[in-house]
């Protein structure tokens, strides 16, 4: 699909979507990166934290203990909600290749774009979605609960 630029392609993404990686899960409320997973996490959506800071703590977020990385993650995951600067993504490409197996759709939240980063994942076939928010687009497109 490469980069989704139409409004079907996020929705067909967002519907079709039950598991979701946050890589740079953040325990505290008012980050983006603890508010969207857990209006995602409210929506339904079974929502898997990874971060190294708390991964290692044991971290509990949305039910889910914090894994130090998206690689840990034993079971397959439709989509990974990447919290991280535009210029760190590229530290995180070896981890999501190394998923088992590989994510459907790699999602770069608002503000986050590396066009590099998107290339190659997508030369292994996955959908890279950038510089756009799943909670605004999931409301936005009027998307109910996901049932799982």
């Amino acid at each position: 699909m490469g980069d989704p630029d139409r409004l079907e392609d996020v929705r067909a993404i967002l519907e079709e979507t039950r598991t979701v990686a946050i890589l740079g899960a953040h325990p505290t409320t008012w980050r983006a990166a603890f508010y969207v997973p857990q209006y995602l996490h409210s929506m339904g959506y079974r929502v898997l934290p990874c971060n190294p800071r708390f991964g290692s703590k044991g971290t509990v977020l949305w039910g889910e203990r914090v894994l130090p990385s998206v690689d840990a993650i034993e079971e397959p995951v439709d989509l990974v909600d990447v919290f991280r600067a535009s210029d760190k993504v590229p530290e995180h490409l070896d981890e999501i290749l190394a998923m088992k197996p590989l994510p459907r759709v790699v999602w770069l939240q608002q503000g986050i774009r590396n066009d590099a980063f998107a290339e190659t994942l997508r030369d292994h076939g996955i959908t890279v979605v950038q510089d756009r928010c799943t909670l605004a687009d999931h409301r936005s497109l009027g998307l109910g609960r996901v049932s799982r």
